[in-house]
């Protein structure tokens, strides 16, 4: 909306239809190493129960 606000003609322009395109994010995580992320996010979120899951003949 403070895109449309300072330049009036990206609202006509994109009135009704999608701003963004499709991407990616990238962002930076300061000292941490990538296998201080994986034990991170190996702790932080709940097991899946249907992971578990198993239907038998």
């Amino acid at each position: 909306s403070k895109l449309f606000e300072e330049f009036p003609a990206l609202k006509k322009r994109y009135w009704g239809r999608h701003f963004w395109a499709r991407g990616y994010f990238c962002a930076t995580v300061g000292e941490l190493s990538e296998e201080m992320i994986k034990q991170y996010l190996e702790h932080h979120f709940e097991p899946d129960p249907a992971a578990e899951f198993r239907v038998e003949p």
